[in-house]
């Protein structure tokens, strides 16, 4: 069985009645809008690279309920559902993942490469590693300007063995940024599994030669993300510097459209989905502390496969970019 427990010290501190419905739909949207993005690439309506984030929604949705409007979150390209869950809407991440006009970035970026600065979202990035100097830059930044505002920024287990990863953290600890580096650890990287790709395979403690702490968390957990989210962003707001959360978490697709994910076996992606689905989670609790029924629990999972049709509707009816967009956003006048 995959090992989600974590090493952090938790408080367990449960979410409130409002927060486990506001996380179980938040969570099923993301879900739902990639499920469906999976569909459509399958059927050719969206073309490029697709990563799917299915699987790994407690994190990104657990670690928005933990920061204040103002604070920056920074991704790479398994980004849809960091879109989402900051409040980006998904017809227009859909109209981009269609290359239409609508999009995020005007159909110009597609699936990898969407920026909402109204939204605190600064873009995913395509090149492996490239969000950590990016978001050690934000809260450069931010430290800069004393504004008190914190950077979430994303990184994968694959990642985490890039020299620029390193090149950051020693930067971050010397400047003492408001950075939290999060390492959403679903296992596999690429296709090769953490045991057979890192020595060290203990990902938070990747800074502790630079004097910067980290803790496992079990990613799967809404209420094991949330605690240590709220936690770490509460130190690192008044001055505590940067710090590592390393998600233990898991993607039930493969690491692209393109990937048929044949280094796992079917029985192992079945387990974790039984035992540890971050969603069902939320949806059991729900149930069995009696906060929302079950037609309740159906009218919600209903609303949200309409807004995403809806989304999917949108991006259909949108129209392509003229061709003058090619010569727009290239360089500031």
């Amino acid at each position: 069985m995959i090992n989600t427990k974590t090493k952090s010290k938790k408080i367990n501190k449960k979410l409130s009645n409002s927060d486990e419905i506001a996380s179980y739909t938040e969570m099923l949207k993301i879900r739902r809008f990639e499920e469906k993005a999976g569909q459509l690439y399958g059927m050719g309506k969206i073309g490029g690279f697709c990563h799917l984030y299915i699987g790994q929604e407690a994190v990104v949705v657990g670690l928005q309920m933990s920061i204040e409007k103002g604070d920056q979150l920074i991704t790479t390209y398994r980004d849809h559902g960091h879109m989402i869950a900051c409040g980006m809407d998904p017809r227009g991440v859909m109209a981009e993942l269609f290359g239409k006009s609508d999009g995020y970035s005007k159909g110009k970026g597609g699936s990898m490469h969407m920026f909402s600065k109204e939204m605190d979202f600064y873009g995913g990035h395509g090149i492996v590693g490239a969000s950590v100097p990016l978001g050690t830059g934000l809260a450069f930044a931010n430290k800069y300007r004393k504004n008190d505002r914190v950077t979430l920024t994303y990184f994968g287990d694959g990642a985490a063995n890039q020299g620029q990863v390193y090149e950051s953290f020693n930067m971050a600890k010397l400047w003492n940024l408001p950075c939290i580096y999060i390492i959403e650890n679903n296992r596999y990287a690429m296709g090769t599994s953490i045991q057979r790709s890192s020595a060290q395979s203990d990902l938070s403690q990747r800074g502790l030669s630079f004097g910067i702490e980290g803790e496992q968390v079990d990613g799967m957990d809404i209420n094991a993300v949330v605690e240590a989210g709220k936690r770490i962003v509460d130190r690192t707001r008044n001055g505590g510097g940067p710090y590592i959360l390393e998600m233990l978490t898991y993607r039930y697709r493969g690491h692209s459209m393109s990937d048929p994910a044949q280094y796992r076996t079917r029985d192992e992606v079945n387990e974790v989905r039984d035992q540890s689905d971050p969603i069902e989670s939320v949806k059991n609790r729900i149930l069995k502390k009696k906060i929302l029924s079950e037609k309740e629990i159906k009218d919600i999972d209903i609303s949200v496969k309409k807004q995403i049709l809806e989304a999917a509707d949108f991006a259909e009816n949108s129209p392509l970019p003229d061709p003058s967009e090619l010569w727009n956003d290239i360089y500031i006048k």
